[in-house]
């Protein structure tokens, strides 16, 4: 028998069927079942399944629910379920459970979605990668040699192959948006304060956190949006205002002329690969064609200084990260705890300064107000999503002589002279050369989107970023919603790996 085509629905179709009763969720999340057990072998998207739960709480869905029944991943940082694993993607954290429900989870879990598993991320969510030592990378659909970017990986993995159609993210410096860009996949990293992040934490990563999903189609993003956003006591910043309704932001579109800016430089004066520029350059005629002004315009930030405090809050919370592994292990951190480049990093948030994080918490500042003065003017800021189509599976691992040096620094106690050295913008600039347009956004609080727009030669989606004032997603859903129509929308469904038949 082969089960019905499941993976050509999106997460508002599937709970239409189990509205109409032309579906039940049992048989939905069947479906689901069959596609993870023959795809994720192939893209290791998945660390932990929950077939069997998933199936049982199939049988409790009313119908009612406005996602009744849609299989759903959650990522395995910051988005603990009860009972359930939650190791951040590190061999230290293996035999840790989750003690309740993340907020956001929980509100997720009353929209009537099924979780089936937890997705890869790499270790703490660090990179733009997904390649964990303890867990193994995960592989993009489109081609497997190649890595789906990070650190919601393994969400935008599973997305892309059309395992479920919807799956948990957070993005603390574009771990929403550099997946999204490299799957071919519909993006949003909403506003500070918009989605909760309790109830472990009022904050994540200070601030520049938020907690929302990867998805194929911009509605399934909207409405997740509309039932999981608002007020969460205990929260250190509260939502911007938002009376109004995300879902109808897409189905409406743009309702009038909007004034974007767009830049295809870096701001860190490294090299941005042809075929983003290209990207970014043919959203551009597009916007035009639709009636849109579009001027081409830099952001009146200091990209050196963004990157810098980037990277300053990089190094206290791996450093933090490090400190609260040792309530779980009972004992001392070590070395051999970690990765390589989380214990290095976490050597670096030793020796930083509480003035120098101050100085970068102020940035954040400066830069928020200095946006907010851009869109007087602009309605959105556009970019290439990354700098570079994605790398090769490997092709950012340590180099030995970089394991070394790590080794012999943390022996010796040598980390203060490394940090003198001119080590730490080495670091930056290597970091962040991949992926230098995101983290504005996360540190200015304001939202933004990658929509999949492009693909490269070799058949590699890369994405066009979108920043919106503070607050302002409704404008970002209704140009999603307009973009999505057009023939240059990336359909995920051409990857190999979606139109994989899968029998029952």
């Amino acid at each position: 028998m082969t089960l019905f085509p499941y993976q050509d629905y999106d997460a508002v179709g599937l709970a239409e069927l189990v509205r109409k009763k032309e579906l039940s969720a049992a048989e939905i999340v069947e479906s689901a079942i069959a596609r993870l057990e023959k795809l994720n072998p192939k893209i290791n998207a998945v660390i932990h399944k929950m077939c069997e739960k998933a199936r049982f709480a199939a049988n409790q869905i009313t119908g009612e629910e406005p996602f009744a029944g849609v299989p759903m991943l959650m990522k395995d940082i910051g988005q603990e379920i009860k009972d359930e694993p939650m190791t951040c993607g590190a061999k230290a954290l293996r035999n840790y459970r989750a003690e309740a429900d993340a907020t956001f989870v929980k509100r997720v879990r009353a929209t009537g979605v099924l979780f089936l598993g937890i997705t890869n991320v790499p270790e703490f969510a660090l990179m733009g990668i997904t390649e964990p030592q303890h867990y193994g990378p995960t592989r993009n659909p489109w081609n497997r040699d190649y890595t789906p970017g990070g650190s919601s990986g393994g969400s935008a993995a599973a997305v892309a192959s059309g395992i479920v159609p919807v799956a948990g993210a957070n993005d603390g410096g574009g771990s929403i948006r550099i997946p999204a860009a490299y799957c071919g996949l519909f993006g949003l990293k909403p506003s500070r304060g918009r989605t909760p992040a309790g109830p472990f934490s009022g904050r994540r990563w200070q601030g520049a956190s938020v907690d929302h999903v990867l998805t194929r189609s911009v509605r399934d993003s909207a409405l997740m949006l509309d039932l999981v956003k608002g007020y969460e006591a205990g929260a250190a910043f509260p939502p911007p205002p938002f009376d109004h309704n995300y879902l109808e932001c897409v189905t409406q579109g743009t309702t009038s002329r909007l004034k974007i800016a767009f830049c295809l430089r870096s701001p860190i004066g490294t090299e941005v690969h042809r075929e983003c520029r290209e990207a970014v350059i043919k959203a551009a005629k597009l916007l035009e064609s639709q009636g849109h002004f579009v001027d081409e315009k830099e952001a009146p930030v200091d990209g050196n200084k963004i990157a810098q405090s980037y990277m300053t809050l990089y190094f206290g919370e791996v450093a933090a990260s490090i400190a609260s592994l040792e309530e779980v292990l009972g004992r001392k951190a070590r070395m051999n705890d970690v990765e390589p480049a989380t214990w290095m990093l976490g050597l670096l948030g030793k020796v930083t300064s509480s003035a120098e994080w101050v100085l970068s918490i102020r940035e954040w500042d400066t830069a928020a107000f200095q946006m907010e003065a851009f869109f007087e003017d602009y309605d959105l800021y556009m970019t290439p999503t990354t700098a570079d189509p994605p790398s090769r599976i490997g092709e950012q691992d340590m180099a030995p002589s970089e394991v070394a040096l790590t080794k012999l620094v943390s022996s010796l106690n040598l980390i203060k002279a490394v940090k003198k050295s001119g080590f730490v913008e080495k670091l930056i600039k290597r970091s962040l050369k991949r992926t230098p347009f995101t983290q504005l956004a996360n540190l200015t609080g304001q939202p933004a989107m990658s929509v999949p727009l492009h693909m490269t030669p070799e058949g590699l989606p890369v994405g066009v970023q979108f920043i919106a004032a503070k607050g302002r997603e409704d404008i970002l859903y209704r140009l999603a919603g307009q973009l999505e129509q057009t023939e240059h929308w990336i359909k995920v469904e051409q990857n190999p790996l979606y139109k994989a038949e899968i029998d029952g």
